[in-house]
């Protein structure tokens, strides 16, 4: 019978971002299990090394950062404007989404007192603005946001309790081009990002109704959706719209090909995707 991983070697091996099928290795015995352990590990630390030895002397920030200033370019090069709204909204701005204390997310959304809380998503300050230009700007009206949204999530390999979305919208689309300018914001953003072979499918959410997921594999990606929908009146919107929203780290996750997103989130154990405990 063969010999896989001890619990130990596999938790140390996805540390150091193993690849998949390092980590489905067997073995005939333990010694030569624990041998190759040895190698694996001396050499995705030597990778680890390298890595952050690029980040000091060539790139000089994460790629986090990259992916975000990248994402930004291409984004108003298409005609997109960026907005920085704030990250502490109101109990008020949750509930016109439909977000009230018998809701699922509810529980997941962290409170600073009885009336505010930390976003966990992007969506409603931007519907405040889209009333708020509607009244400027002549239609349609173009904007995103890429910013920090937090929930309190479960501690698995694809959820953050803190991370990065893109929100991008288009207000005054036309109704019967929709589906098609959601699929060309998809592959801007996916372009963008260096991941190709990705699907789209749809579903249903439980606050944005029929959604249009970004798939890559078993992962999704990011998730858009179109107006008229039944939370618009409650912005003053009447108007019809598409948006899409990508989660920063899952799409870096894909592209570098690392088995846990949180190497790559806003770390004090992980810098631009190494562990930092690596002597």
């Amino acid at each position: 019978m063969g010999s896989t991983w001890t619990m130990i070697q596999m938790q140390r091996l996805k540390e150091l971002n193993a690849a998949t099928e390092q980590l489905n290795l067997s073995f005939p015995d333990t010694a030569s299990r624990d041998r190759a352990f040895q190698i694996t590990e001396h050499h995705l630390v030597e990778e680890a090394k390298s890595k952050l030895g690029k980040l000091r002397e060539e790139k000089r920030r994460p790629s986090i950062l990259e992916l975000e200033e990248r994402l930004a370019e291409v984004l108003r090069e298409q005609g997109f404007v960026q907005v920085c709204t704030p990250t502490i909204i109101s109990k008020t701005a949750l509930q016109k989404m439909t977000i009230g204390e018998d809701h699922p997310l509810f529980s997941q959304v962290f409170w600073l007192d009885e009336k505010r809380c930390l976003r966990p998503m992007l969506a409603p300050n931007l519907y405040s603005l889209w009333r708020e230009l509607i009244r400027i700007w002549s239609k349609p009206i173009r904007i995103f946001e890429i910013g920090t949204c937090y929930r309190k999530e479960s501690q698995g390999a694809q959820h953050l309790n803190e991370f990065t979305m893109l929100n991008l919208t288009e207000l005054g689309t036309p109704l019967e081009e929709r589906q098609q300018r959601l699929e060309e914001m998809a592959e801007w953003v996916m372009n963008a990002s260096g991941i190709d072979d990705y699907n789209l499918l749809t579903e249903s959410s439980v606050v944005y109704g029929d959604t249009v997921d970004v798939m890559k594999g078993e992962v999704e990606l990011g998730s858009g959706a179109m107006g008229p929908h039944f939370l618009d009146e409650q912005w003053g919107i009447f108007d019809p719209w598409v948006g899409i929203g990508f989660g920063l780290e899952r799409l870096l996750m894909i592209r570098e090909g690392t088995q846990n997103v949180q190497s790559l989130a806003r770390s004090l154990t992980y810098l631009d995707g190494v562990r930092l405990n690596i002597k």
